[in-house]
C-alpha cells in the first residue's frame, strides 16, 4: 500500500540532462576565464559564472538524491542513478576547484599547457552532455551504440589530456626557475587533467548503464 503512494518513476533522465548542461556552462565559463585572464574584471565575472553553474549543479544533485528515496520504481538501478549523478557532480566541483585555485595561488599568467588542458576539458564535458542526453533512449540499439561510441571519445580525450600533462610537467620542471611558479602550475595542471579523468569515470558509469539496460 505504501508503495502505491510513491511516484512510480521520477524524471531522472531530464535531471541528468539539466546537470550535464550546468557542467558545460561551468566548463565554458572556465574556458572564457582562461582566455580573458589578463582582464581582471572579466576574470571575476567568469569566476562568478563558474560558481553559479556549480551551485546549480549541486541543486540538481541534491534533488536527484532526494528523489531516489521517494520513487517506488526507478527507470534504472538506484545505485546506478546515485553513482552517475554524484560522479557528474564531481566534474562540476573540479571545474570550480580549478578556478578557485588559480585565484588562491595568485597565478599571474596562462601557459599554453593550461589553454590546451582547458580545451580538452571542455570537449570532454561537451561529449559527456551528448552521452547523457540519450540515456533515456538506450532501448534503441542504434542509440545505445552511439552512446558507447561517445564514451569511447571521452576516453580518447582523457588520454590526450594525460599526454599534454606529462609534457607540461616535463617542460615545467626543466624550464621554470621559480619554485613557487612550479608549485602553482603543477597544481593547476593536475586539477585540469583530473577533470578529464572524472569525465572518463562518468563515461564508465554510462557504459555500465547502457550494457545492463539496452
Amino acid at each position: 500500500m505504501f508503495g502505491k503512494l510513491l511516484p512510480r518513476e521520477g524524471n531522472f533522465f531530464e535531471m541528468f540532462n539539466q546537470h550535464a548542461e550546468r557542467i558545460v556552462e561551468a566548463a565554458r565559463a572556465f574556458e572564457q576565464l582562461v582566455a580573458n585572464y589578463n582582464d581582471v574584471h572579466l576574470r571575476e565575472q567568469y569566476n562568478r559564472d563558474v560558481d553559479n553553474a556549480e551551485r546549480a549543479a549541486d541543486r540538481v544533485t541534491h534533488d536527484v538524491n532526494r528523489l531516489i528515496h521517494k520513487t517506488f520504481i526507478t527507470p534504472i538501478d538506484r545505485e546506478q542513478i546515485h553513482k552517475l549523478i554524484n560522479t557528474m557532480d564531481d566534474v562540476a566541483d573540479l571545474i570550480q576547484d580549478s578556478a578557485e585555485t588559480m585565484a588562491l595561488y595568485d597565478v599571474r599568467h596562462m601557459t599554453d599547457e593550461i589553454v590546451r588542458l582547458t580545451a580538452l576539458s571542455v570537449k570532454c564535458c561537451d561529449r559527456l552532455k551528448d552521452a547523457v542526453q540519450f540515456l533515456g533512449k538506450i532501448a534503441d540499439p542504434a542509440v545505445a551504440e552511439a552512446v558507447l561510441k561517445t564514451c569511447e571519445e571521452i576516453d580518447r580525450l582523457e588520454s590526450d589530456a594525460d599526454r599534454v600533462m606529462r609534457s607540461a610537467m616535463s617542460k615545467l620542471f626543466r624550464e621554470e626557475p621559480d619554485v613557487r611558479e612550479v608549485i602553482k602550475l603543477k597544481a593547476i595542471y593536475e586539477l585540469l587533467e583530473t577533470i578529464t579523468d572524472k569525465c572518463e569515470d562518468v563515461a564508465n558509469v554510462i557504459e555500465g548503464i547502457v550494457l545492463e539496460n539496452s
